[in-house]
């Protein structure tokens, strides 16, 4: 009896130190996903781009979650959760370290490489963290657990931020040698912090359910032909890409939004207001999980929805001052679209559900396509106030998700 208990003892306490890990992950592409927002700024002024070109930064990183979302689902099913998060956090530093010599090649093309390869590995990362954290302990407690996971995710947003606003970003000139120099720093950190990472994973005694991995399911095709068949669930990922999109559009611009509409600001103080930006999306997000408990989901994102279109809408026509205030508060709005739009669209897929994640995580893709759209809009209108009809558009959409989950529970209901 001693004995069982203290293997109970050790696996609990083992779970413990897997899940404070895995927690880690939440916050380590935190930092990666919003230091790009300081990035495109920074590429702009060292190779002298314009808007379509800059917006290829957030190309390249979505283009990586779309091309490995499903390759880390199957990794995760063969070999565990631990090898997919282990290829995932090998792949994120293997892209920092490609910072070095990007710099030194002064090569636009070789950035854009490093940060696919970035992607690649935050492509493993999400799909396998999530589910991991889930499974971590009692299946009662899984949704507190996976909330508190989530909260680090902003925290490393402004971590992200921050790093870049005070080791990247310089409002004094700066040669281009300088400019370039500039971006070794904050990556290196990034890789040692991540590859470090990799090592205590790799050394720390994991429990069986983020170790074994699935029999290969040979009906794969099968079940992503039958999610094609659900009308509901295609409205679902067309939400989320059409989101992402509005999302990282919003704040790869932000910056460029700022220094075009106050033009006595540099752009270390514009970089300020998307720290604030980001402090009010994880305000937000814990504000919208307390209404939730009051109001429906899809209702609360419905409302959301609208005043993030009215808000880029507010940019458009006014800009200046008024035009900056209403796309940092649009972030706090913006909170709970991607977990809602998530439970949303998996809801009722039974064994379909697993494959259905996976085409969730492909339509971050959205980043890539819908930021490029905006610099081309901004570049051939003149201005980047225009460009900011993109993001109202796209969160029409995601209202027009909302209200259709609303008529299907009333119909279900009814």
């Amino acid at each position: 009896m001693s004995s069982v208990a203290g293997d109970r003892t050790d696996m609990v306490g083992a779970s413990r130190a897997v899940t404070i890990l895995v927690t880690g992950l939440f916050f380590l592409w935190g930092v990666a996903n919003n230091l790009n927002d300081v990035l495109i700024g920074h590429l702009r002024s060292l190779f002298s781009l314009g808007d379509l070109q800059s917006g290829l930064v957030q190309s390249a990183f979505y283009l990586g979650y779309f091309c490995f979302a499903i390759p880390a689902s199957l990794v995760m099913r063969r070999f565990g959760y631990r090898s997919a998060v282990l290829s995932g956090l090998l792949l994120f530093g293997a892209g920092a370290l490609l910072f070095w010599p990007a710099s030194l090649m002064l090569s636009y093309g070789f950035f854009l490489v490093a940060l696919f390869v970035i992607a690649s590995g935050l492509a493993f990362l999400e799909t396998a963290a999530n589910p991991m954290i889930a499974a971590l302990g009692a299946p009662e407690t899984a949704e507190r657990r996976l909330t508190f996971a989530q909260a680090f995710n902003p925290l490393g947003s402004i971590a992200g931020v921050g790093l870049g606003l005070m080791l990247i970003l310089s409002d004094t000139a700066r040669s281009t040698g300088e400019q370039a120099a500039a971006v070794r720093l904050p990556y290196l950190v990034i890789a040692a912090t991540v590859l470090g990472w990799a090592v205590l994973i790799f050394v720390t005694r994991f429990p069986a359910v983020a170790t074994r991995g699935t029999a290969t399911d040979e009906r794969i095709p099968g079940a992503y032909r039958a999610l094609l068949r659900r009308p509901r669930y295609l409205a679902g990922v067309a939400a989320q890409f059409f989101y992402i999109g509005a999302q990282v559009g919003v704040w790869s611009f932000l910056i460029r939004y700022t220094t075009a509409a106050l033009p006595g600001i540099g752009v270390r103080h514009a970089a300020w207001l998307l720290t604030g930006s980001l402090v009010l999306f994880m305000a937000g997000r814990f504000v919208g999980a307390a209404l939730m408990a009051r109001i429906p989901g899809a209702r609360l994102m419905l409302s959301f929805a609208l005043a993030d279109m009215l808000l880029c809408l507010l940019a458009v026509a006014v800009g200046g001052r008024v035009g900056v205030a209403a796309l940092v508060v649009s972030s706090a709005f913006m909170s709970i679209m991607y977990p809602t739009i998530f439970v949303l669209a998996l809801r009722g897929l039974g064994p379909l559900t697993k494959p259905g994640a996976s085409l969730l995580v492909m339509a971050i893709i959205g980043g890539a396509i819908l930021t490029a759209l905006m610099g081309l809009i901004s570049d051939m209108s003149g201005t980047i106030r225009a460009a900011m009809l993109v993001p109202a558009g796209c969160f029409l959409v995601v209202a027009l998700f909302a209200r259709s989950q609303l008529r299907g529970a009333t119909e279900i209901v009814a």
